[in-house]
């Protein structure tokens, strides 16, 4: 046990090394030596899921990430990447729902807000974009600098509540 354990450290500093360095693909190869420990592991299953997201594996990562929240549920940075690879396969609706998952852990989280905002106006619902926009503004106006250059925002810019809020200084 005491081995298996100093084996898993060993395996995610090494992955972790490569992710620093921009070797995801190396960091995958790592993290997959230790298969069965890594699985047990919702540090080991994140930088999986990171791994393969910076790979462009959007995919293959979401299972990872799923792992890593059942195994630790309240770190919003595997939800956000969860929410990022599923909007990326075409499955809006469960980005929504994963980040939505995530405010229930850590409701004063401005990112989370600022993505849904993002993910609504995808899904075309105006309200409940501008309404998380809204908030992601009053917590961090430092999201009012991403707007413009923010294309999940292109069904909104047209909309007069959009313009209103987004033109507003704080």
């Amino acid at each position: 046990m005491k081995y298996q354990r100093i084996q898993l450290e060993r395996t995610l500093g090494e992955a972790e090394g490569y992710m620093e360095l921009g070797m995801a693909e190396l960091a995958v190869a790592a993290l997959q030596r230790r298969g069965k420990l890594v699985h047990a592991s919702a540090r080991g299953c994140y930088l999986m899921g990171e791994a393969l997201r910076d790979l462009g594996r959007y995919r293959e990562a979401i299972y990872p990430l799923r792992r890593s929240v059942d195994l630790l549920p309240d770190d919003i940075r595997v939800w956000l990447s969860l929410g990022w690879c599923y909007k990326r396969t075409g499955h809006l609706e469960q980005a929504i729902e994963a980040l939505e998952q995530a405010l229930d852990f850590d409701p004063a989280e401005a990112v989370l807000h600022y993505n849904l905002a993002c993910y609504w106006s995808l899904a075309r619902d105006r309200g409940r974009a501008l309404d998380y926009l809204a908030r992601a503004l009053d917590m961090d106006s430092n999201f009012r600098d991403l707007i413009g250059e923010e294309p999940d925002f292109d069904p909104l810019r047209s909309d007069p509540g959009f313009k209103v809020l987004t033109s507003l200084t704080v």
